[in-house]
């Protein structure tokens, strides 16, 4: 049997109780050999989302299938495969990177010091150093270093460009992007920096409120939706079909459509721009569906 998506994720649900707050039914896959842009606000269950995949938080309900089969607490196989960086404090401040090469030699099987040693040296982490004296920049470096130096398949990574300054995040961008050069590589990157999502990604999710808002190709985003400016005569003679969401504002409506060239031929002098991701979540999260 082909396995054509690294991850499959179906009817995911999670809720709770103390904060009132419910994952939703998330359903989404990634396809091998590409990067999906995971989207959403502050809050907006990203990663609880991770953590239902990676098998750290609890699902309620649903399943998620890691290259082809459901990964069980006890299931190392599919765990050396998963290279993961989170928005925080990977590793103990009291460690240096020599000493994380010994305990990640211990725990995977296919660790490459030799790899490890090299994406220190390209991303000038000193070795010898504490990681408590690493700035924000040079933590999220570490992580990703020791993320990739154990020959992953899969990367998970959450908000792992955040705290780099605009060179460095091209130049991880540069690394993602050779990454997925290889055809049984994937990238699931949740991320605030929707300008990373626009260089990188071939998808994108967007979640709002625990709730599946859509998924998206990128060239379809690009290429295909488009932003009709209105005027308020102009909003209430559209067909209810071809808002995807609007948002009104103080003289203009802005309304979402999914395609650009249609919108422009049905509805005559209107104005239809381009959509970036940031405005596409705005309209999404700020506006409001019919």
């Amino acid at each position: 049997m082909i396995v054509e998506n690294i991850l499959e994720v179906q009817q995911m649900s999670k809720t709770y109780r103390k904060s009132n707050f419910t994952l939703g039914q998330i359903s989404f896959s990634l396809p091998y050999g590409a990067i999906l842009g995971f989207v959403g606000e502050n809050g907006a269950g990203k990663t609880t989302t991770i953590g239902c995949i990676l098998n750290t938080v609890v699902k309620d309900s649903g399943t998620v299938k890691l290259f082809g089969r459901e990964m069980l607490d006890s299931d190392t196989e599919i765990r050396e495969k998963i290279g993961v960086v989170y928005d925080g404090d990977n590793f103990p401040d009291f460690f240096t990177a020599k000493q994380l090469s010994r305990v990640m030699k211990g725990l995977y099987k296919q660790w490459d010091d030799a790899l490890f040693q090299k994406y220190l040296e390209d991303f000038h982490l000193p070795v010898k150093q504490k990681f408590k004296y690493y700035s924000k920049g040079m933590t999220m470096k570490l992580a990703i270093a020791a993320a990739l130096s154990h020959h992953p398949q899969l990367l998970i990574l959450d908000e792992a460009t955040s705290g780099l300054d605009p060179v460095m995040r091209d130049e991880m961008l540069d690394v993602f992007l050779e990454f997925v050069q290889e055809e049984d590589h994937s990238i699931l990157l949740s991320s605030h920096i929707t300008g990373d999502l626009e260089k990188v990604a071939d998808y994108i999710t967007l979640i709002h409120d625990g709730r599946l808002i859509m998924t998206v190709s990128k060239n379809d985003l690009t290429y295909h939706y488009g932003v009709m400016r209105c005027r308020e005569s102009q909003f209430l003679a559209l067909d209810p079909g071809d808002i995807l969401a609007y948002r009104k504002r103080d003289f203009q409506t802005d309304v979402l459509v999914s395609d650009k060239k249609e919108a422009e031929r049905k509805y005559k002098g209107a104005v239809v721009d381009p959509v970036s991701i940031d405005e596409m979540m705005l309209l999404f999260v700020k506006g409001e569906r019919v």
